[in-house]
């Protein structure tokens, strides 16, 4: 039975959320075109985290299928003025005058719109709903490759499914397996060289920004930065993988401790025992490992069930206490625990 969506997004419960849209049919719709749909997508999630208050901590976009790993952040959204909030709602959905020619949002505009009694407090809603976020990725692109095609009808499937992320090693593993994705496909040897996903962009980025770096400090002279040096994402679009890293830090990261370098030493060495069964774990690793209070053993259960089984059921917690308590809060009797992960 269809469950309402406002019954599986509680964040009081947790503000993290695995996401995937499937095209209908499973059809390859995404990989055809004459424009590169999957580009499409990422440049869109980035323009949609500047207006919304959701961040996305992962994706990968395939030919038929879209993962994403949203956090819903309702203290973003609530520290907005009124005419903030209808600016931005501007910006989603745009005036338009009688032709129906689109117009920018001004504060004039929303200065008028304020009057109007239950703009703001929609508004303020839907720019923290993951709903209302999933329908502005679909609906522009579905009726744009439509047009482009000469065809009508859906694009994507119906409804997107959430999986609720309920701590923070199923949030990790959760992370490692969508970037993962295009190695479990075989469609890439390495994390890295999978094209259209979150981690792709994060090395991309970190990478520009060491590159600028350097060229900066060779003017003044001073000696080359190397690559473990660059771990701060402060200016990405991505939330951060380190959480409150520093005084200067003005963005709410995912993990306490895990630098962008850490994340990268888990991926490659997962990437490397799914492909061959087995893998050396580094000093380094051994040492993140152990900061996360995580068992190699565990860890490989976990993604290879992850990466067979994604995703099931409504929740996903590596602890059993908190898997129980929090589908007792739902009234879900059984749950799959997304075909059996491995529990504490």
């Amino acid at each position: 039975m269809t469950i309402a969506r406002a019954e599986l997004i509680d964040t009081d419960i947790t503000r993290w959320y695995h996401c995937v849209l499937r095209c209908v049919r499973g059809a390859s719709l995404l990989g055809e075109g004459d424009f590169d749909r999957k580009q499409w997508i990422e440049n869109q999630l980035e323009e949609l985290t500047q207006k919304f208050a959701i961040s996305i901590a992962g994706f990968a976009i395939l030919d038929n299928q879209v993962h994403l790993l949203a956090r819903l952040d309702t203290d973003v959204v609530e520290s907005w003025s009124d005419e903030e909030v209808v600016l931005r709602w501007g910006r989603v959905i745009p005036p338009r005058d009688e032709k129906r020619r689109v117009l920018a949002p001004t504060q004039e505009w929303a200065r008028g719109r304020l009057r109007e009694g239950t703009v703001v407090a929609t508004a303020r809603e839907r720019l923290a709903s993951i709903s209302w976020f999933m329908k502005c990725l679909k609906e522009p692109l579905s009726r744009l490759a439509n047009r482009r095609d000469g065809t009508r009808g859906s694009f994507f499937e119906g409804r997107f499914r959430s999986v609720a992320i309920l701590d923070d090693k199923a949030l990790l593993a959760t992370c490692a397996s969508i970037d993962l994705i295009p190695v479990v496909e075989g469609l890439a040897l390495v994390p890295r060289a999978g094209s259209h996903t979150s981690i792709k962009r994060r090395i991309d980025h970190a990478s520009a920004q060491r590159a600028a770096t350097n060229r900066k400090v060779a003017k003044r002279g001073g000696p080359r930065v190397d690559a473990r040096t660059v771990g701060r994402e402060e200016s990405a679009w991505l939330c951060p993988i380190e959480r409150g890293r520093g005084a200067n830090s003005t963005r709410e990261g995912m993990f306490e401790g895990l630098t962008l370098d850490d994340y990268v030493l888990i991926l490659n060495y997962t990437a490397r025992f799914l492909r061959e069964g087995e893998a050396p774990i580094s000093r380094p690793l051994k040492e993140v490992f152990a900061r996360l209070e995580i068992r190699p053993e565990r860890w490989h259960t976990l993604l290879i069930n992850l990466s067979s089984e994604r995703p099931l059921g409504r929740l996903f917690s590596v602890s059993r206490e908190r898997l129980r308590e929090v589908s007792e809060h739902f009234g879900i009797r059984l749950s799959p625990n997304l075909g059996g992960c491995p529990t504490e």
